[in-house]
């Protein structure tokens, strides 16, 4: 009895080591960006997107925070005499939310805002590292980028854009995810 318990232990490692997977991400999303009302302290304010997608993890919502810079900064990859950088040097987190209610954790590591005034519209990049998660994404590790175009959809009073439409992509390199979740959605 004890050997078959110790075989039947060795056979679900050995599957589950099967499912977990490192490789290639890319999925693509679509969603909005406001001022947040969470305050990070950083002396700025702090963005919020909501957005949700599909791609190599399947279909998600991803709900992210960051600061950054206050005012416009030199840079040789947004220049020109319409188009102010931010960099985002500030605090930021951010949830994945897969179908199934597996949840992804990232940390905001670094990016930029590209904001061309004559397209009325902003390029921006946020790169996270990934520190873990819950169901499928237990013990996930590796690095993620977000890049997203910006176009205004509401102003406030002063003629300030607040209220944002998205369209980008989600990038990188995740491992350690169970891929049970899909591999059984594909037997259906």
């Amino acid at each position: 009895m004890k050997h078959i318990a110790t075989a039947a232990l060795m056979l679900n490692l050995g599957v589950a080591s099967v499912y977990a997977q490192s490789g290639p991400v890319n999925m693509t999303l679509s969603g909005t960006a406001a001022a947040s009302t969470i305050n990070l302290g950083a002396g700025a304010p702090t963005a919020e997107y909501n957005l949700t997608g599909d791609g190599t993890l399947g279909p998600f919502s991803f709900r992210t925070l960051s600061i950054g810079a206050t005012s416009p900064q030199q840079s040789s990859t947004c220049s020109g005499s319409n188009k102010l950088y931010f960099p985002i040097t500030g605090a930021g987190a951010g949830v994945l939310r897969s179908q199934d209610g597996s949840l992804l954790t990232v940390n905001l590591t670094g990016g930029d805002d590209c904001v061309d005034l004559s397209a009325v519209q902003a390029r921006c990049t946020r790169i996270y590292q990934i520190t873990g998660g819950t169901g499928r994404f237990k013990g996930a590790s590796g690095n993620i980028t977000l890049t997203m175009t910006l176009v205004p959809v509401l102003a406030d009073a002063s003629h300030n854009p607040v209220f944002f439409a998205i369209t980008g992509e989600l990038t990188g390199t995740v491992s350690g995810v169970a891929m049970q979740e899909q591999a059984q959605d594909a037997r259906r």
